[in-house]
Parts: C-alpha cells; structure tokens; sequence
C-alpha cells in the first residue's frame, strides 16, 4: 500500500509539473529532465510510470479536462435562467486562458495531428465537452420554444463549439477584433428569446 500511495503521489507532482510546463513553454520544449527538476523527482521514474512523454502529456490534459467537466456542469445544473449559464460560460473563457487550459488543449492538438495513436484520446476530449453542451442546449432549446428540426442540436453546438475554438485560438494568438460585437451579439439574441420565454409563460 505504501508503495502504491508513493506512485501515487510521484504521478501526481509528474502531472502538476508537465501542466505547468505545457502552459509556460508547450509540449515540444519539455524534455524528461526539465520535467523531472519541476516536480523534483528522479528523471528515469517518467518513462517507469508514464511509458513516454506523449502519455504524460495526455493525461494532463485528460486530468485538466475532468477539473472543468466538473464546473461547467455544476453551473448548469443551477437555478438560474440560460442567459445567466451562458455569461457564466462566457465568463469561463478567461479563466481557463489565465489558468493554461486553452493553450495545454491546443498544444495536445497540436502534438496529435503528426501521432494518430494520440487523436483518439484528444478527439474524446472534444466528445466529453460536446457532451456536456450537447445536454445543456437540449434543455434551452426546448424552454425557448426553437424549432429543433430546422435548427438540430448537433447543429447547434457544433457551432458552439467551433465558435469557442476559434476565440480561444485566436486570443492565444493576440487577436481579438470583433470578439466583443460577436459576444455583444449572441447576448442580445438570448434576451430576446428570454423576454419570449417569460411572455409565454405569463
């Protein structure tokens, strides 16, 4: 037992260390030993626990990727009306920018496009998020009385999706011409379908 609780525990500040080195200097410029010195731990127990730095680097993201899992669909699951989840969403952007994830998940992107035994795992982090959004518009779709057969959810939320990929990539790039009019925007629809919701309700 003993053993495995100090495996435990080595995996973890392994993984604490590659997060934070994956969001300062990306997958490419960690080496084994620059990892090892971060978490303070001998080099060789990389490659014993993890087999490669590529498997490290996936369960950091996987890891990240259940921390954020967890929040967003606690701030679903409240009481409040979808414009408030949605701000609350938007909100979330800049969090997970500050914290590193947005940059560990393009970096993991990145590193998966030139190893196809990797896509997989990365493509079931994307199903895990589409899920999650897949659950939450399903529910506002209906309260808000949107056609589902001319607008599908799938539709939906993949526009979702590829909309927040693109503000994440772009802002990780510096860019950030006509983020604010697009969010501006898509706020005053959800108003508006707010104000249809409660008039309907009356």
């Amino acid at each position: 037992m003993v053993v495995q609780q100090n495996r435990a525990e080595a995996c973890e500040r392994f993984l604490d260390a590659a997060e934070r080195l994956l969001a300062e200097m990306g997958w490419n410029e960690v080496t084994v030993r620059r990892l090892a010195t971060e978490a303070g731990l001998n080099h060789g127990l990389v490659h014993y626990y993890f087999g490669s730095m590529e498997e490290l680097f996936v369960q950091v993201l996987e890891r990240f990727t259940t921390r954020l899992i967890a929040r967003q669909r606690e701030m679903y699951g409240a009481g409040m009306s979808f414009l408030e989840k949605w701000r609350t969403a938007i909100g979330y952007l800049d969090a997970d920018q500050d914290s590193g994830y947005q940059k560990i998940w393009y970096e993991l992107q990145a590193m998966a496009w030139n190893r196809p035994e990797l896509r997989d795992r990365v493509a079931h982090v994307n199903a895990e998020w589409r899920a999650v959004l897949t659950e939450a518009f399903s529910g506002a779709m209906r309260e808000y009385g949107i056609d589902r057969e001319q607008f599908p959810v799938d539709a939906i939320v993949a526009l979702v999706m590829t909309f927040n990929e693109g503000i994440m990539l772009e802002r990780l790039s510096g860019i950030t011409a006509g983020h604010d009019d697009l969010l501006q925007a898509i706020d005053g629809w959800l108003q508006t379908l707010e104000r249809d919701q409660r008039r309907r309700n009356r």
